[in-house]
């Protein structure tokens, strides 16, 4: 079956650089924290943060899934973009792949623009309902702007 691609946009009122330091350089403790219900802890299992590096994500125990290793492909600090694949975990069941690749733009009034594209590579006949890709959105939606509020609520960081 063909890869199902789709993509998220979500607004802040924080600036791209701001947002992406938060989001992505710091999100591995931060997001646990602003969000423990659905994101436990994040560890870095082998590598410096960069290509390459494989991180294990638990999630919250209110989540239908356990666990997801996922491997970061890219990170550009100066073009606040993000790439990764996961590898492993009870997410991947159906799937043969899923990969996710993040850009926080600038937005007209000074804020951002979090650009998210997640594409889904299904085994055999795997379909991917609406409402599972709706459900996917919501989650990273709701990721996005629980940073944000946090970051609202505490401007020095």
């Amino acid at each position: 079956m063909a890869p199902i691609t789709y993509d998220l946009e979500v607004t802040s009122s924080i600036p791209p650089a701001k947002m992406f330091k938060a989001f992505v350089i710091d999100g591995d403790t931060l997001i646990p924290k602003v969000l423990p219900q659905a994101i436990k802890s994040v560890e870095t299992l082998q590598g410096d943060g960069g290509a390459g590096t494989i991180k294990l994500t638990t999630f919250g125990e209110g989540s239908k899934h356990k666990c997801v290793k996922h491997k970061v492909d890219a990170v550009d600090n100066e073009n606040f973009t993000y790439s990764y694949s996961i590898i492993e975990g009870d997410t991947l069941d159906g799937f043969e792949s899923i990969s996710y690749h993040i850009k926080i733009v600038p937005s007209p009034d000074g804020g951002s623009i979090c650009k998210n594209r997640s594409i889904y590579c299904p085994k055999g006949d795997n379909k991917v309902t609406e409402e599972e890709i709706k459900s996917g959105k919501d989650k990273a939606s709701s990721i996005f702007k629980a940073v944000e509020a946090y970051l609202l609520a505490n401007p020095d960081c």
